[in-house]
């Protein structure tokens, strides 16, 4: 059973900063390409960002300019940066690791943006 091991979330004002961090196996760190999913509430889950083994990256428009995803291969870890949060980033966030058919998650971790 691979295990994503996430921590890092909670309760934050609107405009305030949050980061996730997610460590993983060194055998699957360094061959999967590593990502952050959320799901709100009555929503399905959405990619918020990726990162591959080579550090390319991607995000939703969503996030685009306010979360940075960033990965330490020297602690099998990746990051989620997010800054300027807003009510809408509310959510249940999840760990991804991807490569081909194979698909592991974490357990979650909420993030809560009120004030």
């Amino acid at each position: 059973q691979v295990q994503l091991v996430e921590s890092g979330g909670g309760l934050v004002q609107p405009g305030g900063s949050l980061r996730l961090s997610c460590a993983a196996p060194r055998t699957i760190f360094s061959r999967y390409t590593m990502g952050w999913y959320r799901q709100a509430p009555g929503k399905q889950r959405e990619l918020v960002a990726s990162i591959t083994t080579s550090s390319s990256t991607n995000y939703a428009d969503s996030v685009k300019d306010r979360f940075t995803i960033s990965r330490d291969n020297a602690r099998n870890t990746v990051y989620l940066q997010m800054n300027s949060l807003k009510p809408e980033d509310t959510a249940v966030y999840y760990c991804n690791a991807r490569m081909l058919a194979f698909n592991y998650w974490g357990q979650g971790t909420q993030v809560t943006v009120s004030s």
